[in-house]
């Protein structure tokens, strides 16, 4: 049964039915064709989800009876990816809709020292609404019920002063590093650099802030495979754990 989404708001409270409009009513409706009828699954992406049955359906609206509603909790493990923005901009998409169908948490896009791509302060916005269309459908496909979070571009510095994590790891290609990691129930941030990867002074400032370094293999990755890489990591060896279930 196809998941789409809709703002918390929507389904808070013991309502017994709910209105859907925006892109997910075009996408429910114009899209994938539902009927009055129909009975699909709704999530505000924070764990919530709901299976309804189509109603009615106007122009720009439809509404839907609440059949079951359930609430699950968020996965022990959060991985968040601090990826530099790239040359290529479809190379950052790819990495967005890869890493969110994986079960990234949240993803910081990153200036670096070699960061090429640096979008105008006016055009960020267009940015952030843009990757976030791409993660949405990611999870739309996947069937997340927990949205990852996009945050606004930050500095490789900026990066480094956030401290909510209980692991911080620098994937780069001269790091000869492969420490094995109990990732289960930590809230880990990855960061993965551009084309060219991170400068020595870069690397240097990292190890004084206690991030450990990590190398991803003897062959060199492209950025983007490595971001996705790092969350598949995660994913796999959470397979190996009485966590995996939980991992959203």
């Amino acid at each position: 049964m196809e998941l789409f989404y809709t703002t918390p708001k929507n389904l808070e409270g013991s309502r017994t039915e709910i209105a859907l409009e925006g892109d997910e009513f075009h996408h429910l409706v114009r899209v994938v064709r539902k009927k009055p009828g129909d009975e699909v699954l709704l999530t505000d992406g924070n764990g919530s989800r709901f299976h309804v049955r189509i109603r009615e359906i106007g122009k720009q609206r439809l509404t839907a009876d609440i059949l079951t509603r359930s609430i699950y909790p968020p996965s022990p493990t959060a991985v968040t990816v601090a990826m530099s923005l790239l040359k290529t901009p479809h190379r950052f998409d790819l990495f967005l809709e890869k890493a969110t169908e994986l079960g990234v948490t949240a993803i910081i896009p990153m200036i670096t020292a070699r960061t090429i791509a640096l979008p105008p302060k006016e055009r960020i916005q267009g940015k952030l609404d843009r990757w976030q269309g791409i993660v949405l459908s990611a999870s739309r496909q996947s069937k997340r019920l927990f949205l990852p979070r996009i945050h606004e571009p930050l500095s490789f510095a900026k990066v480094l002063d956030r401290d909510e994590y209980d692991l911080r790891i620098l994937a780069h290609e001269s790091s000869e590093q492969n420490p094995l990691i109990d990732f289960a129930e930590k809230n880990v941030l990855f960061m993965i650099g551009p084309e060219g990867g991170f400068t020595s002074e870069e690397v240097s400032r990292a190890r004084s802030c206690g991030v450990l370094e990590s190398s991803l293999g003897h062959t060199i990755l492209r950025a983007e495979t490595a971001g996705v890489f790092a969350v598949a990591m995660v994913r796999a060896r959470l397979l190996e754990t009485p966590f995996s279930e939980k991992w959203l």
